[in-house]
């Protein structure tokens, strides 16, 4: 007769072959995702950049998306995109981007400096 088989080997059998399969599926993700990046990215500079988006509703919002030589000011909706104008006006295009630059976001670093200095001012006054 055949021994039962000992619970411990089938044990480590099964989470060898379970972390086999999850290795792979990681690295077939990995260049699958690396591949993607290449052949979409056509480069370090974004064609295509989201300037503004500014919601209106629910589900509604109005978006500034800069593409090359124009603007685009687009209505979106959970089912829909419109075309609400284009701006290829380069003077109103170059004033847009002056006024992008000199409105730099914040960085994480400065706003959990921001943060920190509220807790430090509210910490070290006396109650």
């Amino acid at each position: 007769m055949n021994a039962p088989p000992d619970m411990i080997t089938t044990a480590l059998k099964m989470f060898a072959a379970l972390g086999i399969v999850l290795g792979a599926l990681f690295v077939v993700f990995y260049f699958a995702r690396r591949v993607s990046s290449v052949e979409h990215s056509g480069g370090k500079e974004k064609l295509i950049r989201v300037l503004a988006n500014k919601f209106i509703g629910v589900k509604k919002n109005i978006c500034a998306v800069e593409v090359p030589g124009a603007l685009l000011i687009l209505g979106v909706t959970h089912d829909h995109i419109t075309l609400l104008t284009k701006i290829e006006d380069e003077e109103i295009l170059e004033n847009i981007r002056n006024h992008q630059s000199t409105q730099m976001p914040l960085s994480f670093s400065d706003h959990l400096s921001k943060i920190a200095s509220k807790f430090k001012s509210t910490k070290g006054s006396p109650s």
